[in-house]
């Protein structure tokens, strides 16, 4: 069995970290901030685009956002296996980063083919997969264990503060050229060149990595409690609504103005960039996995107050805060919890299937919800979602 000697949420000695945050893991957030930028200049638009713009269906749209969940999953596995295997994390994030940036070129190309877009999506995050796993193992060989929580908050804010930008920057380019989206397509582009390079040149890899002899990495689930880690989140996941869908779900049960939906992700990721840090270090203090449950007791009663279709703006004041909340206290915190359960040598690896269980739990659920949204609309669909995240975080909690 691989047993960390650090097993839970909790950190290593009671009290605050005094850990200054690494240099990696501050390379990382830039590096991160700059893609999320490029990447939401792009995907900020997307769900306004669909639903209004090529008039897709609720089940098409569960369909393309399981996708933009899902495509991630497999290669997540792949690329924290091969970081592990050829002890070079930084070169497979790399590549992933890459391979994302590639993908802004094509959107020009596809105009407004949804099968086009789609496979678009697909490699952009397939790039996201490949990236997620080994990034977050440079973060925490970086980082003391009692310290994870806050240096996953400080990548994670930084991260979001691109997911910020990038809309404003869209908008903003849309508005001074005309509504020229190949504008937008080429400086996305050149934004997420930017950041390769800054990985490429600023960030290293945290010393002594290449020296360590990797295990056999696709073992790590022998151990009891990642595969738990992994089979609970993957549970929490298919109970959860796509973020399109959640956006969609503001704008019709509130009933906001249409062309208030691309400014609607603005609002979770302020609330994600500022609460990102505090929660992380709130995390490190008392138990990473209370924290991560919470985080989805705040999700379901979001989606509570969307099924009720009550207050308007003063509702979508109280969701989008909240589904910005549950990101803090999940994002990061979870890789913070999972992390110290396993050993050095495969921790890509580890962190790769955990993110992997969480990403293709979100894609069913996206999916499912698609087809009670289409059976009953999306407000009942909101409360039942509601209600079996409730349960789901009874179970994880028991475990």
């Amino acid at each position: 069995m691989y047993v960390s000697s650090v097993r839970a949420g909790l950190p290593a000695e009671p009290g605050r970290s005094h850990h200054k945050i690494s240099a990696t893991v501050i390379g990382l957030g830039v590096v991160s901030l700059i893609t999320d930028l490029s990447a939401e200049m792009v995907t900020a638009v997307l769900p306004l685009y669909l639903v209004y713009g090529l008039g897709v269906g609720y089940l098409q749209l569960g369909a393309i956002d399981g996708l933009y969940t899902g495509a991630t999953a497999v290669l997540r596995l792949a690329g924290g296996h091969l970081a592990d295997r050829w002890q070079r994390p930084k070169a497979v994030a790399l590549f992933g980063y890459g391979l994302s940036a590639v993908t802004r070129l094509g959107f020009p190309l596809v105009g407004s083919s949804v099968a086009g877009l789609g496979l678009l999506i697909g490699v952009d995050r397939a790039g996201k997969g490949i990236r997620t796993g080994p990034r977050d193992a440079m973060i925490t060989l970086a980082t003391p264990p009692d310290g994870l929580g806050r240096a996953f908050g400080v990548h994670r804010a930084l991260d979001t503060a691109g997911a910020l930008l990038g809309p404003l920057v869209a908008f903003g380019l849309l508005s001074l050229l005309f509504m020229d989206y190949t504008s937008v397509f080429a400086v996305s582009f050149c934004f997420a060149v930017v950041a390769v390079v800054v990985l490429a040149v600023f960030v290293r890899q945290p010393a002594g990595v290449a020296a360590r002899r990797p295990g056999l990495s696709w073992h790590v689930l022998k151990d009891r409690q990642v595969r738990r880690v992994v089979l609970i989140t993957a549970l929490l996941g298919v109970c959860t609504v796509g973020d399109m869908f959640l956006f969609v779900g503001v704008q019709k049960s509130v009933g906001l103005p249409v062309a208030v939906l691309p400014l609607l992700p603005l609002v979770t990721a302020l609330t994600f960039m500022v609460a990102a840090a505090p929660v992380g270090k709130l995390a490190d203090r008392v138990g990473r996995w209370k924290v991560f449950l919470a985080g989805h007791v705040v999700l379901l009663l979001a989606y509570a107050l969307v099924a009720v279709s009550w207050g308007g703006w003063l509702a979508a004041a109280l969701v989008l805060p909240a589904h910005g909340v549950f990101y803090a206290c999940t994002d990061g915190v979870l890789m913070a919890y999972a992390g110290p359960l396993v050993p050095e040598p495969v921790r890509a690896t580890g962190l790769a299937f955990v993110q992997t269980g969480q990403a293709l739990g979100r894609a069913a659920g996206a999916v499912l919800f698609g087809v009670a949204a289409t059976g009953l609309s999306p407000a009942p669909a909101f409360g039942l979602f509601a209600a079996v995240l409730a349960v789901a975080v009874v179970v994880g909690a028991r475990w």
